[in-house]
């Protein structure tokens, strides 16, 4: 079976049970009469079948062990051998949160080099017991999964539209380890790729694009050459930290100028409708349009979410709004039947 599986349809070969990615959600405290903290891993398996398991650092301590035993390449007696990732050593001072938050990305690596070994180490009978969800893994509900992936979209091209920018002003980061995105949304790629970057997601995963493809991906997999802008650590949550948005107020007869303040941030992209709900209240009429002037000075007409997020790209480049509490983009205001503030003109 072991030399069957070493031909080049080895990974066809395997169950579908077998786990081939895992990554760790959270490290909680389990309190007992001696205090210890577990991980929260969440195994995904060849078949596509996902589920949580808890695991202490002993554990993992213990699976290398047994597993340096039968794969080592200095045993003269190992039939298979491979070189093993190295697992981070025990620490015996220091607070107990300190160690395990600091183990994480360790063990995130760990145990992704050790899930892209050879298949007979996949198919060890202690590596596949460690990854096996138990009837009391089943049982235990993590409580915050705060380390997986967030929700996100994919970001849209426009054609013909695009604003590029110079790749050597572009934040970028370097690629430091291979990365597989287990979907769509996930930006897959190999050691030494120069990634440039879109976004933070949060403090674990960053947004950015490479060879057209734009997805993301854990910061622990890169090294950042060109961090973000200010601009860009600022919408990580998808806001742009101001709280006003300046409105000019088109009309035959006169050009009002507001500043509107919100409660909360300005979206980095807004939602089209509740932003024309927001000006026809502010105005105090229905039959209003949303536009806004491109680099070229011309009126352009919002109508959808698209036309949204092109205005905000457009305006990281071309603003001239200065100030951190104003949005960087000016919203212009007109009558829906005036068609008379467009260009018209080839």
């Amino acid at each position: 079976m072991q030399r069957q599986l070493r031909e080049e349809s080895d990974y066809d070969q395997l169950p579908d049970d077998v786990p081939i990615s895992a990554h760790i959600a959270d490290a909680e405290l389990i309190k007992r009469f001696n205090s210890h903290y577990v991980f929260a891993i969440q195994v995904k398996q060849k078949g596509g079948g996902k589920y949580f398991i808890f695991r202490r650092y002993r554990q993992f301590y213990n699976l290398h062990i047994k597993l340096q035993e039968r794969f080592s390449p200095e045993n003269p007696k190992n039939v298979y051998t491979c070189e093993l990732p190295s697992l981070p050593g025990k620490v015996y001072v220091g607070n107990k949160q300190d160690i395990a938050e600091k183990r994480i990305p360790e063990l995130n690596i760990y145990m992704k080099k050790l899930l892209e070994l050879s298949v007979w180490v996949l198919l060890d009978e202690d590596l596949r017991i460690f990854f096996h969800q138990t009837v009391k893994d089943s049982e235990h509900v993590p409580r915050s999964l705060r380390r997986l992936r967030p929700t996100t979209q994919r970001v849209k091209s426009h054609k013909g539209k695009e604003i590029v920018r110079e790749k050597s002003e572009a934040p970028q980061a370097e690629a430091l380890y291979d990365f597989t995105g287990d979907n769509d949304l996930e930006l897959t790629f190999k050691t030494g790729d120069i990634i440039y970057l879109l976004k933070r997601v949060n403090d674990d995963w960053l947004e950015g694009i490479l060879n057209d493809c734009t997805g993301i991906f854990p910061k622990l997999f890169v090294r950042i050459i060109k961090d973000l802008s200010e601009e860009a650590l600022d919408a990580k949550e998808g806001r742009t930290g101001a709280h006003v948005i300046r409105c000019i107020y088109h009309d035959a007869h006169c050009c009002e100028i507001r500043n509107v303040t919100l409660r909360d941030a300005v979206p980095v992209h807004p939602d089209h409708t509740e932003l024309l709900s927001l000006m026809r209240t502010e105005f105090g009429k229905e039959d209003i349009a949303l536009n806004y002037r491109d680099p070229e000075g011309d009126m352009v007409r919002i109508i959808d979410n698209m036309d949204v997020e092109l205005m905000a790209l457009e305006a990281k480049v071309h603003s001239k709004v200065r100030r951190p509490d104003f949005a960087p983009w000016e919203l212009h205001v007109t009558r829906k039947a005036d068609l008379s503030v467009y260009n018209t003109n080839p």
